[in-house]
């Protein structure tokens, strides 16, 4: 049953077009299509203006900048993070690297003490204010679909081949529905 206060929105990451694949996989475009989401959200790793144009084919498309998309003009041009609002709710956009020295800070724990989620969630946290009810991110490329503090964390994992978790590529769907706020991740075939 359709909800007219419903805003679908589609949730892709690290597709890493065409770095580990050729094109955006036709079940994800599939799955926003039988959704019927109104907007995508990109969260960085792009990688080439030709996934972001694929997924336009289904719905416009918000995108912010991820540490691979340095490399294309296009990926330069756009935001490292920004703040969305879709049914009143505030959406934060990021890839989650944080920038240049961010990134390499970040790459030296991960080497020297491993990955950390309470470290990266701190930094999403600083990153936005306290009105923002959502966080979208990337980069870790594992999922994530949690509330902390009142805020919806979610990253919907990898598009691109995945190789941190055996839960192989996955967008996302964000549901808001009268200011309720729900997101799951839909697996994807290549």
């Amino acid at each position: 049953m359709c909800n007219e206060n419903q805003i679908v929105l589609g949730v892709v990451t690290d597709s890493h077009v065409p770095e580990r694949m050729k094109s955006i996989p036709a079940s994800a475009l599939q799955s926003f299509y039988q959704n019927d989401v109104t907007t995508i959200l990109h969260a960085g790793d792009i990688c080439n203006s030709r996934a972001l144009t694929q997924l336009e084919k289904v719905a416009p498309v918000i995108a912010v900048r991820g540490n691979r998309d340095i490399w294309s003009s296009s990926g330069r041009s756009l935001p490292l993070s920004l703040v969305v609002e879709f049914g009143g709710v505030k959406i934060g956009l990021t890839h989650g690297h944080g920038g240049l020295w961010q990134y390499f800070y970040e790459k030296v724990l991960y080497y020297t003490i491993g990955f950390s989620y309470s470290r990266y969630f701190h930094r999403l946290h600083k990153e936005f204010s306290s009105n923002v009810r959502v966080i979208v991110f990337g980069h870790t490329h594992r999922m994530v679909n949690r509330w902390v503090d009142d805020r919806l964390l979610f990253n919907p994992g990898s598009l691109g081949p995945e190789y941190y978790d055996c839960n192989g590529p996955s967008v996302g769907i964000l549901r808001i529905i009268d200011g309720s706020i729900s997101a799951e991740v839909l697996p994807v075939d290549y």
